[in-house]
């Protein structure tokens, strides 16, 4: 039971850096940079921390799945 309590701290303390990455004040510092490689520095900071945020939740899920 322990072990899914802590699962559960761990996957909402990733929604809410999910939350934080895609909020406003972080997107706007982005958004002033400009171009990153030919592509707009918003476009790159979102494919960026949507790809953080799915390899987090994988392993948050992984290794929680590996200890029971």
């Amino acid at each position: 039971m322990q072990r899914k309590k802590l699962l559960s701290h761990r996957l909402v303390a990733a929604f809410l850096l999910g939350c934080v990455l895609f909020n406003y004040p972080v997107l706007a510092v982005f958004d002033r940079i400009g171009m990153l490689g030919g592509l707009p520095s918003t476009f790159v900071w979102l494919m960026s921390a949507w790809v953080l945020l799915i390899v987090l939740m994988a392993w948050i899920v992984e290794t929680a799945d590996g200890r029971e």
